[in-house]
């Protein structure tokens, strides 16, 4: 039950710190707590290859990773 009611906490931390650092970041996302898929929309990917559009995202949620806030995510992203 506690981490059904960290879920959308989650979701908002998670938008708010990709929304910060790609400004134009659109975050979609779907599932849940034990099967969260995040989609990101932007045009910062137009000259990224996708591994690097990966590593972006990822790379701004290191933190809630090595806290263990976060364990688990299925992204993809998007060029706008």
């Amino acid at each position: 039950m506690l981490e059904m009611q960290a879920f959308p906490r989650m979701k908002e931390v998670i938008e708010k710190i990709i929304c910060e650092n790609i400004p134009d970041a659109k975050c979609i996302f779907d599932g849940d707590a034990c099967n969260f898929r995040l989609v990101v929309v932007s045009s910062i990917f137009i000259e990224m290859s996708l591994v690097d559009q990966h590593k972006r995202v990822m790379k701004l949620l290191e933190s809630q990773f090595k806290s263990g806030e976060l364990h688990a995510l299925s992204l993809e992203t998007r060029v706008s």
